[in-house]
């Protein structure tokens, strides 16, 4: 028992085409990888946080900072190797979700390779493949939204969510509801709007949307619950969404009707599940989000998505959507009705690909 070592490193990965959201335009993801190595096993977590501080306050260097610090050495000093445990432990150390949530998913993976388990088993998971939605970033004009909304139909999946700010919303869903007129669409606009903008959001409800996912900032619990009484499509809470507790305010004050869970943002798996099980006892539904997760993350994501109560498709997409080559053996793959088969293997049932690996570092620290 014990660890023999914990392994920091920090990557950059070139996207296979540009992503853009209201906060900005990026062509590549820089990330870290976190690995824990105990009795001849590796556990692997991903920290989802990024290098500039857009969709949350928390950045690769201030997790950085925070895992080499505090997190860490708490871990191996005291042989925290029950995730669980952990959580208890790393909640002294106030914010800084997506750190903690890197190295819980690592002992994660670890514990359930000591079982002998596939995590989405450890988990209590019952469904055995997850329908796959794809995620797509503003373009440069409506013309190519279209034309890459079509690619990926093609591709199978089963759920197309587009991106939108004032001023890219409402023509840009006619465009889209006109050419396919059918899809399941939904539209993300990253806390992009302000109360003042409600009546074009309201304005929305002509399309026929899955959801409207995170209209206003994170903190305004309040104004949400107010556009959704006014507007038929369901209201979907993302950056709002960081714990169980701010799960059941937003519930109770009618703020949304839809729950995108993101381990990274609500601090890891231990919270993740608690907000699902509160979520299913209310009749809310649920569903993964991702953040552009390499292939160890993305694994992550698909064994927590076997969960009961994720009813929606997800933000969980084949390997190649955004990176030319993954870290992981195999690549995620999605079937051609649109899903994606959970792993049997133990842990979170890839294999990291070491050459890879090193090639992407740009740094590496080892505890």
């Amino acid at each position: 028992m014990g660890f023999d070592r914990i392994e920091l490193t920090l990557l950059k990965l070139p996207y296979v085409h540009y992503f853009e959201t209201s906060f900005g335009r990026e062509y590549e993801r820089t990330f870290i990888l976190v690995r824990v190595c105990s009795d001849g096993l590796v556990g692997w977590g991903e920290v989802v946080a990024a290098q500039i501080p857009l969709y949350s306050y928390e950045t690769t260097t201030t997790a950085w900072h925070i895992l080499s610090d505090f997190l860490i050495p708490m871990t191996l000093e005291d042989s925290i190797e029950d995730p669980r445990e952990f959580h208890r432990r790393a909640s002294k150390y106030k914010g800084h979700p997506m750190a903690k949530a890197g190295l819980e998913l690592a002992l994660w993976d670890l514990a359930a390779k000591k079982q002998g388990l596939p995590l989405w088993k450890v988990y209590g998971g019952t469904q055995t493949a997850i329908p796959a939605g794809v995620s797509i970033g503003i373009q440069d004009t409506p013309e190519e939204l279209l034309d890459r909304i079509g690619l990926f139909l093609e591709e199978g999946y089963r759920r197309v969510k587009i991106k939108i700010k004032p001023g890219w919303d409402r023509d840009v869903c006619a465009a889209v509801r006109d050419r396919f007129p059918a899809m399941l669409l939904q539209v993300d606009a990253n806390g992009g709007y302000r109360p003042a903008d409600e009546d074009r959001l309201c304005s929305l409800d002509d399309f026929n949307l899955q959801m409207l996912e995170q209209p206003f900032p994170p903190y305004d619990l309040w104004d949400h619950s107010r556009l959704q009484k006014k507007m038929r499509t369901p209201v979907c809470l993302d950056e709002s969404i960081l714990s169980q507790t701010t799960t059941r305010q937003a519930i109770e004050m009618g703020s949304c009707r839809i729950v995108n869970i993101k381990v990274g943002r609500v601090g890891g798996i231990v919270e993740g599940l608690a907000i699902h099980d509160f979520c299913r006892e209310q009749n809310v539904p649920v569903w993964c989000g991702g953040m552009l997760e390499s292939g160890i993350g993305r694994a992550h994501n698909i064994h927590l998505a076997s969960l009961p109560n994720f009813l929606l498709p997800h933000d969980i997409s084949a390997s190649r959507r955004y990176y030319n080559q993954d870290l992981i053996e195999p690549e995620v793959k999605i079937t051609g009705d649109g899903f994606i088969p959970l792993p049997e293997a133990p842990g979170i049932g890839v294999v990291p690909q070491e050459d890879r690996i090193q090639k992407a570092a740009v740094t590496q620290k080892t505890f």
